[in-house]
Formats: structure tokens, C-alpha cells, sequence
């Protein structure tokens, strides 16, 4: 089984620039309506527009909150060069980068256009840490 997360968006075209930017990734369909976003060949995110298809169970786009309760979790192997992308991004941070010491791992959680919880995080273990008694 492969995960394929699917969210709703208002700009389509606009949420995949922002996705290929920031997650360092390409386009694999591109369109106004629907995107497949890629990296190093697979399939890591899919895009759709609200008002499109007659998919009547991916919410309604007049709800104030998008995604309550979901988070987008990234993991990168190249965490400087992303946030490096994201400090040149006009993206809402929620919290800056710092050291999860449960996962021994970066972390950085943002909003992405549409204010869905995205949170981009280094491998397991990249980073260790001392528990001092």
C-alpha cells in the first residue's frame, strides 16, 4: 500500500508552485484543476481544486478552517537547503526550526496558501541529543 494525500485548494496552479518550491519537488500532471507533486519519482502529494469533478466529499471551501486536525508531514534528508527555500518564501511559520528531542530530528511547521499544517522534518536520529540528569 502506498499513501497518495489528496487536499482541496483554492489555486491549483499557484498551491503547486508553492509545493515544488518549498518541498524541492516537480510537477507530475500540473493543470488548474488537479496536480501531482513528485519527488525523485514518486508520488508524494495530490491537489484539487474545490469546485471541480463533482467530488462532493472533499469538504466545503467556505469552511473557515482547512485540514483541522491534519498535518502534511514531510520528511527531507536535506532539511538546511529547505529551510533555506522556506525563509524566502512569504509562508506563515508556526513554529521555527528546532530540535524534537523524542525523534532526535529538525522540525519546521508552516502554513501552506490555502492554511493547511505543513510540517517538514530531518530523519529520525539526524540530530542527537543529551538528556543530562
Amino acid at each position: 500500500m502506498q499513501p497518495q494525500p489528496l487536499i482541496a485548494v483554492r489555486d491549483v496552479e499557484a498551491s503547486s508552485r508553492w509545493y515544488q518550491y518549498v518541498l524541492g519537488c516537480e510537477s507530475g500532471h500540473g493543470g488548474a484543476e488537479y496536480e501531482r507533486i513528485i519527488y525523485q519519482g514518486k508520488l508524494i502529494l495530490q491537489l484539487h481544486h474545490w469546485d471541480v469533478h463533482e467530488h462532493p466529499h472533499l469538504g466545503d471551501p467556505h469552511a473557515k478552517k482547512h485540514g483541522n486536525g491534519t498535518v502534511l508531514w514531510f520528511q527531507t534528508d536535506e532539511f538546511d537547503q529547505t529551510l533555506v527555500r522556506i525563509n524566502s518564501t512569504t509562508a506563515e511559520i508556526l513554529e521555527e526550526p528546532k530540535v524534537n528531542p523524542n525523534a532526535g530530528h529538525r522540525e519546521i511547521w508552516l502554513k501552506d496558501p490555502d492554511g493547511y499544517v505543513v510540517v517538514i522534518a530531518g530523519p529520525y536520529g539526524d540530530i542527537r541529543t543529551e538528556i543530562s540528569d
